[in-house]
Order: structure tokens, then C-alpha cells, then sequence
């Protein structure tokens, strides 16, 4: 279908989403939240796309909320749109494709948020970050205060989103937020290169250790090898692992066909 707010490409088993409002740094109003649903459903269900590149044009990754669209709305209605961009953020953590979060400049905010829910984060030298919601007065909404302690442990998280101070691409790599730091121009090819790595693997393995890893994250360590076990398991029973032990075995490359 036709988007405005965002870019849907798909090309060789990898789907770019483009951010698309670079007029307001990317920021997150009613019509994104709407489309950004749509196309995630949409991947979602596509066989054919096998690992998902968000990414945000201009000059931002995304700047959070559409602060100008949500002055104009009561509390009442900043709920329901703040519940749309939970549902989005849940939907991306919970797709079956690994999802590459390439940061090209700001993510703040609910764009921070996204890039949490994403599985690998990518970030450009340029790349600025931060949860600056205590300085309006409000804090973060779609799931920072939850994500980011996940990520980079309880007092580093406090510090960012206590203080609401942006960091630079450098630091996020230190503290663990973000995977690797690139210059600006390498972005896309380092994202897309991680995608091919992804994609050379058997893609129910793939499918099956995310799931793992973002079920179990949640469960109590027993509970979540327990949880792990069953989805490895599973895996004996597909054509893919025949091909790939074969492949070991015979010294080739595996060809793999999600079976």
C-alpha cells in the first residue's frame, strides 16, 4: 500500500523503513502511528522478508513526538495515541525478523524508544540520544523506562532518563546502548552487511533464537532456558538443520529454505 509518513523498500530478502517527515526531525504524529502499524503487520506476514532496517531521513532518526499535534489533544486522547505507539513498539519487538535499527542522527524521545524495541542498534558517528521527556515535565511513555534498564543495567538508565541528557554515538557504544558506531556514509552498508550475516543462517533458527531472547528476558533464568530448550528442539524437526549439519559435515555452504 501507499505510505506518506514513511519509505517501504524491499529488496533481496531485506526491508528498509524509512522514517519520513524530515521537515519535523521524523517526529511521531497521529498518521505515522497509523502507517508505521500497518507496514510492521505488514512485514510481519511477508515470508519474502527475512531481517527489517528502520531508518529516519534527513537530518534525525526520529525526535520523538509531535509535540504541536499533541498540545492540541486532551488527556483522554494523548492516551489513546500514546497506546497506538506502545502497540507499534511491541509489535516491532515481537516480530519474527530481526529488526536493525540504523540511527542516523537524533533519537530522542519515542525515537530512543523505537530503537529499543529494535534487536540491534547501528548508530552513525553523527547520531545524538537521549530521553528528554523530565525536561517537559512528563516522562518517557512507550516503554524507555522499561527497555532501557534491560539494556544497560538500573543506574545508567536512571542517569539518562533522570537527567534527560542527550549522549553521543561514542558513549552509547560504551554503555552497550547501541552495537557499533559508523561514519555517516557506512550506515546503510554496515546495516545491510549485518542484514546478509542474519540472512546466511537458517531462517527458522533465526526466528526461533529471537524469540528466545526476547520471551525469556522477562522470565525468571530457569523458566527462560526451559522456554529456549523447547524452541531448540524444535528446530530438529525442520529440513534446515538436516542441510546444515549436512553442509558442516561435507564442508559447504549450507542452502537453507526455512523448511
Amino acid at each position: 500500500m501507499e505510505y506518506e509518513t514513511i519509505i517501504l523498500e524491499k529488496r533481496d530478502g531485506i526491508a528498509c523503513l524509512t522514517l519520513n517527515r524530515p521537515e519535523v526531525f521524523n517526529a511521531i504524529n497521529e498518521q505515522m502511528i497509523s502507517e508505521f502499524g500497518q507496514a510492521i503487520a505488514e512485514l510481519h506476514r511477508d515470508e519474502a522478508t527475512k531481517v527489517v532496517i528502520i531508518t529516519g531521513a534527513g537530518k534525525a532518526f526520529q525526535s520523538g513526538a509531535d509535540i504541536e499535534e499533541l498540545s492540541r489533544m486532551n488527556p483522554i486522547e494523548i492516551l489513546r495515541w500514546n497506546q497506538g505507539v506502545v502497540e507499534n513498539f511491541d509489535a516491532l519487538e515481537k516480530m519474527r525478523q530481526p529488526v536493525i535499527a540504523a540511527i542516523n542522527g537524533f533519537a530522542l524521545g519515542g525515537g530512543l524508544e523505537l530503537a529499543l524495541a529494535c534487536t540491534i542498534r547501528v548508530a552513525s558517528e553523527k547520531a545524538r540520544m537521549g530521553l528528554p521527556e523530565v525536561k517537559l515535565g512528563i516522562l518517557p511513555g512507550a516503554g524507555g523506562t522499561q527497555r532501557l534498564p534491560r539494556l544497560v543495567g538500573k543506574g545508567i538508565a536512571a542517569e539518562i532518563i533522570l537527567t534527560g541528557d542527550m549522549i553521543d554515538s561514542q558513549e552509547a557504544c560504551r554503555i552497550g546502548l547501541v552495537n557499533k558506531v559508523v561514519p555517516p556514509d557506512e550506515l546503510m552498508k554496515t546495516s545491510e552487511e549485518l542484514a546478509k550475516k542474519i540472512m546466511a543462517n537458517g531462517p527458522i533458527a533465526i526466528s526461533l533464537a529471537k524469540d528466545a531472547i526476547e520471551v525469556g528476558k522477562d522470565l525468571p533464568l530457569d523458566a527462560a532456558i526451559q522456554y529456549a530448550q523447547k524452541n531448540c528442539i524444535a528446530c530438529f524437526a525442520t529440513e534446515d538443520m538436516k542441510e546444515g549439519t549436512a553442509a558442516f559435515l561435507e564442508k559447504r555452504e549450507a542452502r537453507f529454505k526455512g523448511k
